[in-house]
């Protein structure tokens, strides 16, 4: 039965369609040869071929298959018309009135008044068997809709098993944010929190220039650590729990301010075009972020320079530094930051490189096309 089916997956449904013409057509040529007129032909050809449109026009061709069936005893033709039928609409009435109307076809002989003149308990034991075969296939095709049936709901259950696990892994992932949350809290914004209070004692106690300012700006740094984290928390918490209100996140706005607070001799050139996305402005933000980062732990006393641009299909930002003017500390560093900076890239359909420079420094680039927008 299996072996059945593949093949008929493999087989075009063309073929097919040729396959029962052809049968259908031999069906007929056997009944009628020798003694079949021309109307016969006429209505064999008519019911044979008509077998190609049966998908499209299954009680048409069914209706073209009677004429045939009332001249000779064929069996090809109606039967496939009447499957065709049965698997194709769920009109109970009318499959059961098509068959009748085969049963009586086959019943009937031609002329007509033949038909009355024999043995009337025969041809009513005729008209049942008659009927019993034409019920055949309009059974065999209503359980074939039903197999389709069932196939359709085991998708659409499988379906929402699917979705009822993306939803319990969707309530898994909220449970670890809000732990991840409060980690953050409680491990995080401490350790943070005892930088800014040490850098503001050393900035209060420090009697060399140098050092206060050092000491103060370690304790902005740290500030702003702390608000940003205690953001994150409360995105972490909000997507892990009740909804919370959040505070707005960072835009093109806020960047001449993250610029002043960096400590690092910056210059902001160039424009982007207006109206982009907030998205979109976030992450150039979170770009620039990154790189003036970058250039305090890597490029001690460098010059860094911050270039919006944009052109008819794209737009971005490109920060570029000097090569570092006084000594390297090496600090450990996973790259991150820059895989975070390639992701939000990519939810922008745009790409990040991040390079040397020929003078000793470093370049980063956010590309995004303007239709992101």
């Amino acid at each position: 039965m299996s072996t059945g089916r593949a093949l008929g997956r493999r087989l075009p449904p063309r073929a097919v369609d040729a396959g029962l013409v052809a049968l259908a057509a031999l069906d007929a040529w056997i009944n009628l040869l020798g003694e079949g007129t021309p109307v016969m032909w006429v209505c064999a050809a008519a019911g044979s071929a008509g077998l190609f449109l049966r998908r499209r026009f299954p009680l048409t061709v069914f209706l073209l298959t009677l004429p045939m069936t009332l001249f000779m005893d064929v069996a090809v033709a109606p039967i496939a018309a009447l499957y065709t039928l049965a698997a194709s609409t769920r009109n109970r009435p009318l499959l059961a009135g098509c068959a009748l109307l085969n049963a009586a076809a086959g019943t009937l002989a031609w002329p007509l008044s033949d038909a009355f003149d024999g043995d009337r308990t025969w041809t009513l034991v005729q008209f049942v068997y008659t009927l019993a075969t034409a019920f055949a296939p309009v059974l065999f095709g209503q359980l074939v809709q039903a197999r389709h049936d069932v196939a359709r709901q085991l998708v659409e259950v499988e379906e929402a098993r699917e979705h009822e696990r993306a939803l319990y892994a969707q309530t898994v992932l909220a449970r670890e944010r809000a732990q991840l949350a409060r980690e953050m809290h409680d491990v995080v914004s401490h350790q943070v929190s005892l930088i800014a209070v040490q850098a503001g004692a050393l900035q209060m106690a420090a009697k060399d220039p140098d050092a206060r300012e050092a000491a103060r700006t370690i304790r902005t740094l740290s500030a702003n650590t702390l608000d940003e984290l205690r953001h994150m928390v409360t995105l972490l918490r909000a997507s892990g729990g009740k909804a919370t209100e959040l505070t707005p996140q960072p835009t093109l706005a806020d960047l001449r301010q993250l610029i002043a607070n960096s400590g690092i001799k910056t210059t902001l050139t160039g424009e982007l075009p207006p109206g982009i996305s907030t998205t979109a402005q976030r992450t150039i933000y979170r770009t620039v972020q990154e790189a003036l980062t970058n250039v305090r732990k890597h490029a001690p006393g460098a010059r860094a320079d911050v270039h919006l641009w944009h052109d008819a299909h794209h737009y971005g930002v490109t920060v570029t530094n000097t090569a570092p003017t006084r000594p390297t500390v090496a600090l450990p560093s996973a790259r991150h930051g820059l895989i975070g900076l390639k992701e939000r890239a990519e939810l922008l359909d745009g790409t990040l490189t991040a390079e040397p420079t020929s003078d000793g420094g470093y370049k980063i680039e956010l590309r995004a096309p303007a239709r992101s927008d």
